[in-house]
């Protein structure tokens, strides 16, 4: 559907960025509990395909739109998860104008609509707010170390500004924003292309190609299942109420090294691991794990599924997509 407010779906949660990899699972599980759903994405980064079954049960929507521009905004929601913007390296640095304009003009968007509404709203946020942190591992209360003007700026700063605007809704306005800041997820759906490291490790390995690890392959991420990402998600929406709105890490407390990473996936998709070393990227951080007290205090959530299983299930999506069956 272009534009306008959909006539079948009254005050309906809306998802921002909802054909995106994240968005998408999110959609899926708002359905499954029997909730109406009404989709915003311009599909710059996201696939109409991903929602595919959810609109076939009649209770989800897309609707082709800028959450930048004023069209597509229901009069009333029930509700607002907002993901709108590109994630991946690789894809805000082809968008860094698009970036800042969701997380900025995007984000005014939808707090409007949350006012209009009387609705609760979620950002999604980012671990990237902490930049290459100085702090170890990240509370919220962490200010971050972000290069103002690097490559990374448009989504580093663009999320920062997100976060800003919302606090001053819910200051000025009493809005009920609560802010997550999400750690490096992985899942099914994920694009081959986006340039992450379990991209394109999975899209390597069952190529039968080295693994690209950047600089030395010491350096850390903390990979959560989308599933588990999702659930932590909607009960952010969901509690009672969030303390200041938050920020809340979501994301898995266990470090790996992406050399780990590379063998777990090589393993999986049995072929030998062979890893082609580049140099590393501007800004990239060295070590990313997020302390997530608050979440399991005010949300009573935690990870659950083990890197080992959710790379197993990620590997099945990615044979899909990539074509080249994985030997038993």
């Amino acid at each position: 559907m272009e534009g306008g407010e959909s006539s079948r779906l009254p005050a309906p949660v809306v998802v921002t960025g909802g054909s995106g990899f994240v968005g998408s699972h999110l959609v899926d599980a708002l359905v499954a509990h029997g909730r109406n759903v009404l989709v915003l994405d311009n599909l710059i980064t996201g696939r109409a395909r991903n929602l595919d079954a959810a609109i076939a049960t009649g209770r989800a929507e897309l609707i082709h739109a800028d959450v930048g521009g004023a069209a597509g905004f229901p009069t009333r929601a029930d509700g607002l998860f907002h993901l709108a913007s590109p994630a991946s390296p690789p894809a805000y640095q082809k968008h860094p104008v698009e970036t800042l304009w969701a997380n900025a003009a995007g984000t005014r968007n939808v707090l409007e609509c949350a006012r209009r509404s009387d609705c609760r709203v979620v950002l999604a946020s980012t671990s990237e707010v902490y930049g290459d942190p100085e702090v170890h591992p990240q509370t919220e209360s962490y200010w971050g170390h972000v290069n103002p003007t690097g490559v990374r700026s448009c989504y580093d700063e663009g999320k920062r500004f997100a976060e800003a605007i919302s606090m001053a809704y819910r200051r000025a306005y009493g809005l009920d924003v609560r802010i997550a800041r999400i750690f490096n997820t992985y899942g099914p759906r994920m694009d081959p292309n986006d340039g992450r490291v379990v991209s394109n490790f999975m899209t390597q390995a069952l190529e039968g190609r080295p693994l690209t690890v950047y600089g030395t392959g010491a350096q850390t991420r903390s990979f959560c299942y989308v599933a588990d990402l999702v659930r932590g998600l909607r009960r952010l929406m969901d509690v009672d109420s969030v303390p200041d709105g938050g920020p809340v890490n979501l994301g898995n407390p266990t470090e790996t090294t992406v050399l780990e990473l590379a063998k777990v996936v090589a393993e999986l998709a049995h072929v030998p691991l062979k890893v082609e070393h580049r140099a590393e990227p501007e800004d990239d951080p060295q070590r990313r794990c997020p302390d997530i007290r608050r979440a399991q205090e005010w949300l009573g959530w935690r990870p659950e599924v083990a890197l080992r299983d959710g790379l197993s299930a990620t590997l099945e999506g990615f044979r899909a997509e990539v074509g080249r069956p994985i030997v038993a």
